[in-house]
């Protein structure tokens, strides 16, 4: 069988199935075995059956009643263990699941989606498999075979040493290949992995693929993975097929044997002059040895099961592997002890001396930031692009780990807080707008368990979406597609602004999610937000400073330091750096406004 600490507890969970399913199994092998016994012993009496049909009916009978206790058994075990072997897939893939939304944005960096997704996918399906046709082999490898054994002990035991002669080299043999298919299940797993993701990024890009006429170039790419992934593919299939047939080599070599011998002793019992071993005659006839190779019929297939169940034990021991170093990664963001629970946030953030370095990199992305925005303002963050604007509002959502200290929300350390509370005040538009492949309106209310129209229709309103959204035939019914490629981009980012308004949380982030749509509507937004968001903590990231000029408060980052924090005002007096923002800005103004004169 298959153990593991992820894989023990489904064997308590489901041990009612198995115990079903196997006692099913045990009497459809024992019933098997009787049919040879029948089918002999009509042989060996055909002449006295002829004459006594109420005998040859007897013995029919006893054939149908086998065939009825196989047919119901097999049902019953199908369902039983099919059914616990499919529920411990699902309870596994829930498990992944779970994990996967709890494991930190520092993992996702580092591992690639096509590895995960094979996990999910290819390698939950070979731990169902042993578990489902795995058990099966199992058993009938080791009760049907003592079954037919007994059974040919009793008809035949000289016969039986002969026929079990090649059995100990299944076994042999069987041992040997474990060792090599499981590592070449690991590399041929590897490899898919890089199928598979290499796959997912070019269909994730392939807009931009297509403008830049590369299909060639990523066909070709793709070539040369595919030609890896099928030279170990082939490898493994080869090493698959060359067991398989060592073992049928060796079962036919027993067929052989049986029949060779057996016509032999059936020929030397007729005539007379029984073979005699150990002063014991053979005395095998005709429907003896037509019984015994039914035996012989019966004995393959557990031959067989012994032989696959190695090579499917050893590709589900490959997959559990990956799939438990997965569900052994340590959550590295999560809540403390005794996490303070939020409660009535009035939105007021400060940082200490703030400094962060994303894992794996050397610089900081943000050093030592120093500012406290108070309740209910709205403020604004420029600079230029890498200095840190996204990774300083993406702090607030404890996506990662910071330093103790360094970061408060209404006076709580956000290394002490319950990160479902935190995030639960904190609504945010970020700036890749993601859609999901839904209906709008279940895009825009995401944020709710049952979406509320006057809400959505609210929220499509303060994104100035709502006459787009309404002229699209299904309206709010209309599906966005997958990440939202029925809609351009700049309804995608209203969409988006529309989904973290409707979240009515204290805190707003916008994350540059104004810079796809016309200046008319940028500027009826940022009404929008003036007027409804009021006395609610607004934070406003833009490439263009006429974004935020008349926030409360704007924030002026450069290289991961804030070099200038104030009113727009105060920084075109006191922030060299805002000031050549805002006159670079009004110079594109003035060439594009002659361009389009010139035009």
């Amino acid at each position: 069988m298959l153990f593991g600490r992820h894989v023990n507890k489904y064997y308590r969970k489901y041990w009612a199935f198995f115990l079903l399913g196997v006692i099913a199994l045990i009497v459809v092998d024992v019933a098997q075995t009787f049919i040879p016994r029948f089918l002999g012993q009509i042989i060996d009496e055909d002449s006295i059956l002829v004459d006594n049909l109420d005998e040859l009916g007897k013995i029919v009978g006893f054939i149908m009643l086998c065939a009825l206790i196989m047919f119901v058994g097999r049902a019953i075990w199908r369902l039983s263990i099919f059914r616990a072997s499919t529920g411990i897939a699902a309870g596994i893939r829930k498990e992944m699941f779970d994990k996967a939304e709890k494991l930190s944005a520092s993992y996702y960096h580092e591992t690639k989606v096509g590895n995960i997704m094979n996990w999910f996918t290819s390698d939950i399906e070979e731990i169902s498999d042993f578990f489902g046709w795995g058990t099966v082999m199992i058993v009938d490898a080791i009760f049907l075979s003592v079954s037919v054994l007994v059974s040919m002990i009793r008809l035949n035991p000289w016969m039986t040493l002969l026929a079990m002669a090649p059995i100990g080299l299944i076994i042999v043999w069987g041992a040997l290949v474990d060792r090599f298919m499981s590592a070449r299940w690991e590399l041929r797993q590897k490899e898919f992995d890089r199928l598979y993701d290499f796959a997912n990024e070019n269909f994730t890009g392939i807009r931009v693929i297509k403008s830049f006429v590369k299909q060639n170039k990523e066909i070709h790419a793709f070539a040369k993975i595919a030609r890896r992934n099928q030279e170990v593919n082939v490898g493994f299939a080869r090493l698959s097929v060359f067991f398989d047939v060592i073992i049928e080599i060796i079962l036919v070599a027993e067929i052989a044997l049986v029949l060779g011998f057996g016509g032999w002793f059936v020929y030397c019992f007729a005539s007379g002059n029984p073979i005699v071993v150990a002063g014991h005659p053979i005395e095998l006839t005709v429907g003896g040895l037509f019984e015994f190779v039914g035996y012989i019929d019966l004995l393959i297939w557990p031959m067989i099961a012994l032989g696959q169940i190695v090579s499917m034990r050893s590709r589900a021991k490959g997959s559990l592997r990956r799939i438990s170093a997965f569900l052994d990664t340590e959550i590295d963001v999560k809540n403390p002890e005794n996490p303070v629970k939020l409660e009535n946030v009035k939105g007021q953030i400060e940082f200490r001396n703030f400094t962060f370095t994303y894992p794996g990199t050397a610089s900081p992305a943000l050093s030592e930031v120093s500012l406290t925005i108070e309740p209910g303002a709205h403020i604004g963050v420029v600079g230029k692009v890498g200095s840190g604007k996204t990774t300083l509002v993406n702090s607030l959502f404890r996506l990662y780990n910071i330093d103790k200290g360094s970061l408060f929300v209404d006076g709580v350390d956000l290394m002490d807080v319950d990160i479902a509370s935190l995030r639960d005040a904190v609504a945010y538009a970020p700036q890749d707008n993601f859609l999901f492949s839904d209906k709008i309106e279940n895009n825009i209310a995401f944020s709710a368990d049952k979406p509320e129209h006057e809400a959505v229709v609210e929220a499509a309103e303060f994104a100035d979406v709502k006459e787009n959204i309404e002229g699209f035939p299904k309206g709010y019914d209309t599906v966005s597609g997958e990440r939202g490629v029925t809609l351009s981009g700049g309804q995608k980012q209203r969409v988006s602004i529309a989904r973290a308004f409707y979240k009515k949380a204290p805190i707003l982030v916008m994350d540059d999610c104004v810079s796809a749509v016309d200046v008319k509507t940028e500027e009826k937004i940022l009404k929008n937000i003036a007027e409804q968001r009021k006395g609610q903590t607004t934070i406003l990231i833009a490439s263009r400073v006429s974004s935020v000029m008349h926030m409360d408060k704007i924030i002026v980052l450069d290289r991961g330091a804030v070099v200038a924090y104030g009113s727009h005002e105060t920084l075109m007096k006191e922030s060299p750096l805002y000031q050549r923002m805002v006159y670079l800005q009004e110079l594109e103004k003035e060439v594009e406004g002659g361009e389009r004169r010139n035009g």
